[in-house]
């Protein structure tokens, strides 16, 4: 769902290191209600870190959405103040009372150190998707 978060060029993808783009059935949408339309009845996780249930709190069920917002932005507040009930966070470390779900700036209230209290956004998705695929059971996956 436009406005990504990062690039798709040719160039981007090869510098990413994605040998598995091919394999990616990828739909941009130009917005959420374009998402939607072509969806119906979607009602995606909504990743944010100021959510108060944790990404492993929920069962995860196929045909699932994992949504996540840019890094320097997040998702639009209007759209996770709609869903609540849909929205969940990464725990992370809590240093000297600076978390992400209490600090109105993020990340960058701590210019010492303005990645400690945060994921990238690659690093968010992975640890989520594991998740979900596990509940799962790894579905077309080798399990040795």
């Amino acid at each position: 769902v436009e406005p990504l978060g990062f690039e798709l060029s040719d160039r981007m993808i090869r510098r990413s290191g994605m040998g598995y783009w091919k394999d990616i059935d990828l739909h941009v949408y130009a917005n959420y209600e374009t998402f939607l339309a072509a969806n119906p009845g979607a009602s995606p996780w909504m990743f944010t870190k100021r959510a108060t249930s944790c990404y492993h709190e929920v069962a995860y069920a196929h045909g699932d959405y994992l949504m996540f917002g840019r890094e320097s932005s997040g998702i639009a507040p209007e759209l996770l103040a709609a869903h609540p009930e849909r929205c969940l966070r990464i725990p992370m470390l809590e240093r000297e009372g600076l978390n992400p779900a209490t600090c109105a700036c993020g990340p960058a209230s701590d210019p010492a150190d303005p990645d400690a209290v945060s994921l990238n956004l690659s690093n968010a998705a992975n640890i989520v998707m594991f998740e979900a695929l596990r509940q799962l059971g790894f579905p077309g996956m080798e399990l040795r």
